[in-house]
């Protein structure tokens, strides 16, 4: 732990002896075993001085079992692990939430029937998960918003040497939360744990871009760190994972990734051009006086950088092409292409850092294009691997175009789609 004030109080705290198993069980009808148990026999140091604990810290949830409590012998305190809160700790509890198992026989019934329906747990691992990114998609993982109210999840999350202890305090606001279908979080700097039998990885942890610099500029920063990454799902995650790169340059940081882990599909990693997508919807429902439901078929072509085409030839707004709505047709190619472009550039500079909260959300709308039925005629973007495609678009490549999915989390390129000579030209370029 860190020898600042309040984390010594934090540990203090846990430590003391008003904080036992006893009372916790009072408290919450959790059964308790007195160790920690580590994702893998991997060790990495979360303190400049030597420990005896593993460097992950994971709390796990068996399913459907409450076990009664085993007495634990008391522990030397000189000995006890330095730790916070149930992640020193492994416990079992039925799957319902904690406040059900206070509540009348009758509303436990009632519960514990319809958590029956719940499907089989996910692991998710998240990269930077100390991040800002990370810190509003988490908790909308946790909640149930991404994979769905009958979904449980096993968080993932990792972090490096110098982000670790906020990463022990991302655990710990989720632990304190009390998510019903959040059934297992572990933490680690070490890529080979947290990716492990990953079946969803999402890569948000890169060098930001900061004001004045070009996604290009942090390729030979960030590229170490996607190889890496991707030897490490190549080794140790499902082997249909689906991979949805954020870091940037994320087409270029898919594409280095990908090719680190040749025994996954390549079809199966994703650059996140979702945000350019949104930004587009928003400024077509913005200039036609429409609410963004009613803009539909929206494609970024290319890269998530300047150069990226919103492609408005296809575009429809409340079923009808945005040409036929949108009659200035200057604004289109001109003023529209330029704001969606530039739109992550300036809200650097207004904001001072990269965007967060809507980078979050575009990540979860691109999870659930692919876990959901693409809508009857339209489709979502996403930076994918190239070959095999119908455009004319280079191979071996990762580049945004129109995809559409059955909800299996996979997908097809679409392929009725139209071009005129302005957009080949803004492709190719």
């Amino acid at each position: 732990m860190s020898g600042s004030a309040a984390a010594a109080m934090a540990v203090a705290e846990v430590s003391s002896p008003s904080y036992t198993k006893t009372h916790l069980l009072r408290s919450s009808q959790l059964s308790f075993s007195s160790t920690a148990r580590p994702l893998s026999r991997r060790r990495c140091a979360f303190r400049p001085t030597p420990r005896t604990q593993t460097s992950t810290i994971s709390c796990s949830v068996a399913p459907n079992q409450v076990q009664t409590p085993i007495p634990v012998p008391a522990q030397d305190p000189k000995t006890k692990p330095e730790c916070y809160g149930i992640f020193c700790l492994t416990y079992d509890l039925k799957a319902l939430p904690v406040h059900f198992k206070r509540a009348k026989p009758v509303v436990q019934d009632v519960v514990e029937e319809e958590t029956k329906s719940w499907k089989k747990l996910i692991t998710i691992s998240v990269s930077g998960a100390a991040g800002m990114i990370a810190n509003h998609l988490l908790f909308k993982i946790a909640s149930g918003e991404v994979f769905g109210a009958d979904q449980p999840v096993a968080l993932k999350l990792l972090g490096s040497e110098r982000s670790i202890q906020a990463l022990e305090g991302v655990a710990m606001e989720l632990e304190d939360s009390l998510y019903p279908l959040l059934r297992e979080v572990s933490i680690s700097t070490d890529p080979y744990e947290v990716f492990q039998d990953a079946e969803w990885a999402l890569l948000i942890g890169a060098k930001p871009r900061g004001p004045g610099m070009e996604r290009a500029d942090l390729l030979d920063i960030n590229g170490q760190i996607f190889a890496e990454q991707g030897k490490a799902l190549n080794a140790v995650a499902s082997r249909n994972v689906k991979v949805i790169v954020v870091g940037n340059p994320c087409n270029t940081n898919a594409l280095i990734c990908l090719k680190n882990a040749p025994n996954i599909p390549a079809k199966n990693f994703h650059a996140l051009t979702r945000l350019d997508e949104n930004r587009a919807k928003c400024q077509l429902a913005l200039k036609a006086g429409v609410f963004y439901d009613k803009v539909s078929n929206v494609t970024i072509w290319g890269n998530h950088s300047t150069t990226q085409v919103p492609d408005f030839l296809n575009a429809r707004i409340d079923g009808l092409p945005v040409k036929e709505v949108i009659k200035d047709h200057k604004w289109l190619e001109e003023e529209f292409m330029e704001k969606v472009q530039n739109r992550g550039g300036v809200l650097i500079k207004k904001w001072g850092r990269s965007s967060a909260a809507s980078t979050a959300v575009s990540i979860v709308d691109g999870i659930k294009s692919l876990i959901t039925p693409t809508p009857e005629g339209d489709w979502f973007s996403s930076g994918v691997y190239t070959n095999g495609n119908p455009y004319g678009i280079a191979e071996d490549i990762v580049f945004s175009m129109p995809c559409r999915s059955k909800g299996d989390g996979d997908y097809e390129l679409v392929r009725d789609v139209i071009f005129d000579d302005y957009l080949h030209k803004r492709i190719a370029k």
